[in-house]
């Protein structure tokens, strides 16, 4: 076969069957069960008997680890592994702004979106807004944020204490128990 530029990237990951090039392998049965160290073409006729594939899952280790298994059901499981791993790694950052004289009816509304938020596994950040002469009053700003992190405190602790940043205060809030 000729060498071509523009090939495409060998897309497998593991070696199956045929394709494991070591002399000898370390087998684990289709039950999870250590058989030992074998020939590949031993392995192979162990696999066949089973009716499952020979799958090189520690190509790195000396002997390699293969495993008997359904190779398609392996790569199925593989990719719904990864797939479930990227969503759940990103965590959003939600906001909530305030401002130091709210009511505590609208601080109410603004706890309720930030518990859903928190529920589904989002941070929230409280953000404490000062315009104009409000900023002399930066002890109301960080009471009305307590005040929003106490009445959260059964479904989430507080990552960062409130910070005032410009004429901004922040205080960072996670879901308990991650």
């Amino acid at each position: 076969m000729p060498f071509r530029r523009n090939a495409p990237p060998d897309k497998e990951k593991y070696r199956v069957n045929r394709k494991i090039r070591a002399r000898e392998v370390f087998v684990i049965g289709p039950n999870g069960e250590q058989i030992g160290v074998k020939s590949v073409p031993d392995a192979l006729l162990l696999a066949e008997q089973a009716g499952l594939d020979l799958v090189e899952v520690a190509p790195t280790v000396d002997p390699p680890v293969c495993k008997i298994l359904d190779y398609g059901r392996f790569k199925y499981e593989q990719k719904k592994k990864s797939k479930g791993r990227a969503k759940n790694a990103s965590s959003v950052l939600k906001e909530v702004r305030v401002r130091p004289k709210i009511d505590l009816h609208d601080l109410e509304i603004k706890v309720r979106h930030a518990r859903e938020w928190l529920a589904a596994g989002n941070k929230v950040q409280v953000t404490c807004v000062f315009r104009g002469r409000e900023m002399a009053y930066q002890d109301l700003g960080r009471a009305v944020l307590m005040k929003a992190a106490r009445m959260l405190e059964e479904v989430a602790r507080i990552e960062r204490s409130p910070i005032l940043e410009g004429k901004r205060m922040n205080l960072m809030l996670t879901k308990k128990g991650v």
